[in-house]
């Protein structure tokens, strides 16, 4: 199969999983009291209103990227240190959820001899891209979901501290994953890949790493 050919079958799958992860976020903030992504037009699974350019051609190029954060008022929350514990878990569980979804039918394709290489292809890439955004998402590092969950459980003191990061996260983050895939040294390989070896080998019997 050729490259140009594995990118366009990829492309579906890709746009599947930053939406459904950004929807999620959106959904269960809505659910704890704060209507800003429903009032944005973000509870969607329309990717173009997800996508963020660089995040989807870093996916798209290494397999490791985010799509736009959806917007969060802290303010409207309940309780917002608790809550966004559960919204920053939202995506990342809604993406293996959807990885276990794809598993689901592949095995099944495959019970009933159902053999078609594209659409297996697809679906065993569907595993593959949702657990590796679940994953990736859960590194603390801002502004992935990871750091705004370990905010949550750091007491005051700490979260104030590590707040001070958020600013130069997106630049740490693009940082390590070029400097991975040039140095081929894979840094954020190496952290999810037990993650993504286990869940996918669970779903579809296929390590990705």
């Amino acid at each position: 199969m050729s490259f140009l050919v594995q990118l366009l079958l990829a492309a579906p799958p890709i746009l599947f999983a930053l939406s459904i992860h950004e929807y999620a976020h959106g959904l269960v903030a809505d659910r704890f009291g704060d209507p800003t992504a429903r009032l944005m037009g973000r509870l969607t699974l329309n990717p173009l209103a997800h996508l963020d350019p660089l995040g989807t051609l870093m996916i798209f190029l290494v397999h490791f990227g985010w799509a736009k954060p959806v917007p969060v008022d802290p303010y409207n929350l309940r309780d917002p240190k608790r809550d966004m514990i559960w919204i920053s878990l939202a995506g990342p569980t809604a993406n293996i959820l959807a990885a276990a979804l794809c598993g689901v039918v592949f095995r099944i394709l495959l019970f009933w001899g159902l053999e078609v290489p594209v659409l297996l292809w697809m679906l065993r890439f569907g595993v593959f891209i949702n657990l590796i955004l679940a994953f990736f998402n859960l590194i603390p590092i801002p502004p992935l979901d990871g750091s705004k969950i370990l905010m949550g459980l750091l007491p005051a003191d700490k979260e104030y501290k590590f707040r001070q990061l958020e600013r130069y996260g997106p630049m740490i983050l693009v940082g390590v994953i070029l400097l991975g895939y040039w140095s081929r040294v894979p840094v954020v390989a190496f952290l999810i890949s037990p993650f993504v070896n286990f869940f996918s080998q669970l779903f579809i019997g296929y390590k990705y790493f």
